[in-house]
């Protein structure tokens, strides 16, 4: 399957050689694959799991955007390190725990952005939570791309 998806990408990366670095683009066809991925979960679990109710969990009550967050964070965690360890950065000498532990890092970073950034712009601003989600995944991609290169997949 690994084989499969590299040779997808680098077949469409043959326009962009010029213009782009092999492993930019690698990193912007999985990232992306991946972040549709979380925004269609995000969408599917705020709209029809959690269905635009208040979460209760014991003590603890999630409005349903951070309740939706919260559960498509494992998966496109998941996800995006398989993808970025076996198809981006796949020449990485440090070891796959290392890779794991720093790309966690760089995740719950992202995390932490998102939660409070989906704070700001659906209690603070009043924006729909979907449009927000894709606002402030769009800001963090950046943080995403060079922390993935120069720490958690360095060479």
């Amino acid at each position: 399957m690994v084989q499969f998806i590299r040779n997808i990408i680098d077949w469409l990366y043959r326009p962009f050689r010029t213009l782009l670095p092999e492993d930019l683009f690698r990193y912007a066809a999985c990232g992306g694959g991946n972040l549709v991925l979380d925004w269609c979960l995000y969408f599917l679990t705020y709209n029809f799991i959690v269905g635009h109710d208040l979460v209760y969990l014991g003590s603890l009550c999630l409005t349903p955007h951070i309740a939706a967050l919260c559960l498509v964070f494992p998966i496109t965690l998941l996800t995006g390190f398989l993808l970025q360890k076996y198809i981006t950065f796949r020449l990485s000498s440090l070891s796959g725990a290392r890779q794991l532990v720093r790309y966690i890092g760089i995740v719950v970073l992202n995390l932490g952005i998102n939660y409070l950034g989906l704070k700001l712009c659906v209690e603070v601003w009043g924006w729909y939570p979907t449009p927000s989600k894709v606002f402030i995944t769009l800001l963090t991609v950046v943080i995403s791309f060079f922390g993935s290169k120069y720490f958690s997949f360095r060479k």
